[in-house]
C-alpha cells in the first residue's frame, strides 16, 4: 500500500508510533549508559594514581575513550536484556491484548529494539573500540602538529587500513567457504552482505567462547556464591578466624613498632659515623615499614568483614546459605536437563533448528507450556547463564589476567573487557535459542545466520554443552572426596611400603646376628 493511499488518522497513528518507539529507546538507553557509567567509574583507575595522565590533551584522551566504553557497555547490557524484555512483552501482550494502557508496547518496538542493538553491536565492536584503543595509543605522526586532532588523524587512518586487510581476509575467506558465492558482491554491497557475514563470525566466535566459560562458570558460581554468603556455623567458624586475624593484627603492630626504634636508633648512628651502609639500612627499613603498613590495612579490612559477618542473625546464617546453593543448583540442574532435551528432540527431528526470521508478531501465544511461571523461569535461567559465563569467563587461563580491579583498572584493559562483554553478550540470544533454553524466535538479523541452520554444528554444540556442564559438576561436587580417598591411599601405601622395608630389614639384621 502506498504512503499517499492512507488516510491522515492513519498517517498520525504511525507517526505517533514511531515518536514513541523513538522515546522509549531514548530513555532506556539513557538509563543503561548511567548504569554503565557508574560500573566504569568504580573499576577504573583514579585519576590521581593513573600514570598515564601526562597533561591536558591526555585528560580528553581518555575521557573521549571513556565514553565510549560507557556506550559500547550500554549496548552490551541492551544485548543481554534482549531476549528478557521480549519475553516479558510477549506474555504482557498475550495476557492483555485489548488493554489502553499497554498499547505502546507492541511489534513495532520489540523488532526496533532488536535491530538497534544489531546496528549498535556491529558499530560498537567495528569502529567505537578499535577507535577508542588506537586513539589512546596514539601520539600524531612524526612531523605534524601535536594535538588532540593530531592523534584522531592517526586512529582514522589506522583503522581505514585495519578495514582493508579485515575486509580482505574475510571476502578471501568467504569466497573460501561460500564457494564465491558472495565474493563478487561483497566488495561492492559491504553494509548487506560483508558485515552481517563478519558479524555472523564474530558471533559465532562468542557461541565457542560462551561454550567454554559457561560450563566452568556454574561450577565457580557455588565457590563465589559461598564467599558472598554466610557460611552456618559448622562450615565457617567466624569467631576463630577473628582471633587469629587479631593476632596476626598485634603481631604487625609489635613489628612496625620494632622497625620505628631501629630507624631511630640508625639516625642516631648516622650522626656520628655517615656510613653508606646505615643509610642502605633505613631505606630498607622505610620500604618494610611500608610493606608492613599495607599488611595492616589488609589485616584491618579482613577484621572489618569478619566482624561484619559475625554481626549476622542466626537465622540468615543458618538459612540464606542453603536456600542459595539449593537454588544455584536447581537452576543448572534444570539448564542441562532443558539441552539434553533439546538434544534428543534434535536428534529425533521434532525441534526445528534456531534460525529465525526477519519480523515476528508477539502476543499471539504464550512462549511456555505454564504460562507467566515458565516465562519468569526462563527469564532466570537467561540471567543466570549470562552471570555464569561472565563468572567463568574470568576464570579461564587466559582471560584471568583481563578480570577488573576496583579502582585500580587500566584503560586498555577497560577497553578489552568492553569487547569481551559485547561479544558473549551479543552471542547470549543465539546461545540461548540454540540450546532450547527459550522458544522465542531470533528477530532480525539474530536470526538471518547461515550456520544457524546447520543441523550438525547445533546438535553438536548442544550435545558438547551438556557434557561438558555434567563433568564441570560432577567434578566440583565430588573433588573434596576424591582428593580425601587418593591421600588415605597414598599414606596406606606409604605405610604398608614402609611396614615391608622393615620387616625386609629386621629379618637382614636377625640373619647378621646369627653369623
Amino acid at each position: 500500500m502506498d504512503k499517499h493511499d492512507l488516510s491522515i488518522e492513519e498517517q498520525l497513528g504511525q507517526f505517533h508510533n514511531a515518536i514513541r518507539e523513538y522515546i522509549i529507546t531514548l530513555l532506556l538507553f539513557i538509563l543503561l549508559c548511567i548504569g554503565s557509567y557508574v560500573i566504569i567509574s568504580h573499576y577504573k583507575k583514579k585519576v590521581e594514581s593513573e600514570d598515564m595522565y601526562a597533561g591536558q590533551e591526555d585528560a580528553i584522551v581518555y575521557r573521549i575513550s571513556l565514553w565510549l566504553c560507557v556506550l559500547t557497555s550500554a549496548v552490551s547490557a541492551a544485548a543481554v536484556m534482549l531476549l528478557p524484555i521480549s519475553i516479558i512483552s510477549n506474555e504482557v501482550l498475550h495476557l492483555y491484548p485489548n488493554s489502553y494502557y499497554i498499547k505502546w508496547l507492541n511489534s513495532s518496538l520489540i523488532n526496533g529494539l532488536w535491530n538497534q542493538v544489531f546496528f549498535f553491536s556491529n558499530l560498537a565492536l567495528f569502529i567505537l573500540m578499535p577507535f577508542a584503543y588506537f586513539f589512546t595509543e596514539a601520539e600524531g605522526f612524526s612531523g605534524s602538529r601535536k594535538g588532540v586532532c593530531a592523534r584522531v588523524k592517526e586512529t582514522m587512518i589506522v583503522l581505514f587500513l585495519l578495514a582493508i586487510l579485515v575486509q580482505g581476509l574475510f571476502w578471501v575467506a568467504s569466497a573460501l567457504i561460500n564457494d564465491d558465492k558472495y565474493s563478487k558482491q561483497t566488495l561492492f554491497d559491504m553494509w548487506n552482505i560483508y558485515l552481517p557475514y563478519l558479524y555472523s563470525c564474530v558471533s559465532f566466535l562468542g557461541v565457542l567462547v560462551l561454550l567454554l566459560c559457561t560450563p566452568v562458570g556454574f561450577a565457580r558460581t557455588f565457590t563465589v556464591m559461598a564467599q558472598l554468603v554466610v557460611k552456618p556455623k559448622f562450615f565457617r567458624d567466624i569467631e576463630e578466624e577473628l582471633c587469629t586475624m587479631r593476632l596476626e593484627r598485634e603481631n604487625i603492630l609489635r613489628k612496625i613498632q620494632y622497625k620505628t626504634l631501629g630507624n631511630e636508633i640508625s639516625l642516631h648512628l648516622l650522626g656520628f659515623h655517615h656510613t653508606i651502609f646505615t643509610i642502605q639500612q633505613i631505606a630498607n627499613g622505610h620500604a618494610n615499614s611500608e610493606c608492613l603498613q599495607d599488611q595492616l590495612s589488609e589485616t584491618e579490612h579482613e577484621i572489618y568483614q569478619l566482624e561484619k559477618r559475625q554481626r549476622v542473625s542466626p537465622l540468615r546464617r543458618n538459612l540464606l546459605f542453603p536456600i542459595v546453593m539449593l537454588i544455584l543448583l536447581a537452576l543448572t540442574v534444570f539448564s542441562m536437563l532443558l539441552v539434553v532435551h533439546n538434544t534428543l528432540l534434535l536428534l529425533v527431528g521434532i525441534k526445528a533448528l534456531p534460525k529465525g526470521a526477519k519480523d515476528a508478531v508477539i502476543g499471539i501465544t504464550s512462549l511456555s507450556a505454564f504460562g507467566v511461571f515458565g516465562a519468569v523461569v526462563e527469564i532466570l535461567l537467561i540471567l543466570y547463564i549470562m552471570s555464569a559465563s561472565v563468572v567463568g569467563l574470568y576464570s579461564l587461563p587466559v582471560f584471568c589476567n583481563l578480570k577488573p580491579v576496583s579502582h585500580n583498572t587500566a584503560m586498555d584493559h577497560i577497553i578489552g573487557n568492553c569487547i569481551v562483554i559485547l561479544i558473549l553478550s551479543s552471542a547470549l540470544p543465539i546461545l540461548t535459542k540454540t540450546l532450547g533454553i527459550t522458544n522465542f524466535d531470533l528477530i532480525g538479523n539474530f536470526g538471518s545466520m547461515d550456520w544457524l541452520g546447520n543441523f550438525y554444528i547445533i546438535f553438536s554444540y548442544n550435545l558438547i554443552f551438556a557434557v561438558c556442564t555434567a563433568l564441570c559438576l560432577v567434578t566440583k561436587f565430588t573433588a573434596t572426596v576424591r582428593h580425601e580417598i587418593y591421600d588415605r591411599l597414598k599414606t596406606a601405601f606409604r605405610r604398608e611400603k614402609r611396614s615391608v622395608s622393615f620387616s625386609a630389614s629386621s629379618t637382614i639384621n636377625g640373619g647378621v646376628k646369627e653369623e
